[in-house]
């Protein structure tokens, strides 16, 4: 495991630095091999990281991009991670529709969660039971401490076996799809982006309070995920040593 963690004066210049070691992380990817995996969030910073990502001379013609999770919601619904991602990263940089792999929050939930984890099988190769190696994994974190859509109490947090469930968040009163504990624990780079005053106490908790992932979802990232990198704000930090 490695963990690493970055401050910045605000969200924008921590989304300025996420995209920065992003573009690094798939560069080095790129020259080993010829196509890579990046999965992303949604919410208010990733917005801030897609732009920084699509102000760049990146080419993105080698990259399959996937969703860490989404809405039950159609592609065109105002909280449609898909759309918040086509809007200010796909339609600018022309990323290739055949390289996007969007999780279709408009089919039945349980229904979306099976289509999603057997387009990834598809696209891993992978043999029963193996779980994908995303080559690099972005995360948020909710004010509550929930990453993707895995919020406190979900009976999923221990799952180490599923690639994608379909879970309601009781938050929201809606119902989501999500990548499960397993595939984000397996991903080969990881990134978390937050920031906000409102995330200060989460952020206390996830790195000075005893190992609880059950209440902390986001935990399970801090602790056990490989070559983690925080991209956080001193706002978001302000709480904690």
């Amino acid at each position: 495991m490695s963990v690493h963690r970055y401050s910045y004066p605000d969200a924008a210049a921590a989304a300025e630095g996420c995209a920065h070691h992003v573009l690094g992380v798939l560069e080095n990817a790129l020259a080993a091999k010829e196509l890579v995996t990046f999965a992303v969030s949604g919410g208010v910073t990733s917005k801030l990281l897609f732009d920084a990502l699509a102000a760049s001379r990146f080419n993105w013609d080698r990259v399959h991009l996937l969703w860490a999770d989404e809405r039950a919601v159609s592609p065109t619904h105002p909280r449609s991670n898909y759309r918040l991602a086509e809007e200010h990263l796909i339609l600018p940089t022309r990323i290739l529709r055949t390289r996007t792999h969007r999780i279709f929050g408009e089919f039945e939930p349980r229904r979306a969660a099976v289509n999603y984890s057997e387009e990834i099988r598809e696209l891993f190769e992978l043999e029963p039971g193996e779980l994908p190696r995303i080559d690099l994994l972005h995360l948020g974190m909710g004010a509550d401490g929930h990453t993707a859509s895995l919020f406190p109490g979900e009976p999923l947090i221990g799952d180490r076996e599923g690639i994608a469930a379909a879970v309601y968040r009781e938050k929201d009163k809606e119902w989501g799809i999500t990548l499960l504990p397993g595939v984000l624990l397996a991903a080969k780079h990881t990134v978390v982006l937050a920031a906000g005053a409102e995330k200060a106490p989460v952020v206390h908790s996830v790195f000075e309070e005893d190992y609880q992932p059950e209440k902390y979802p986001v935990q399970l990232i801090a602790h056990n995920g490989r070559s983690v990198t925080w991209f956080l704000d001193e706002a978001a930090l302000s709480q904690t040593s």
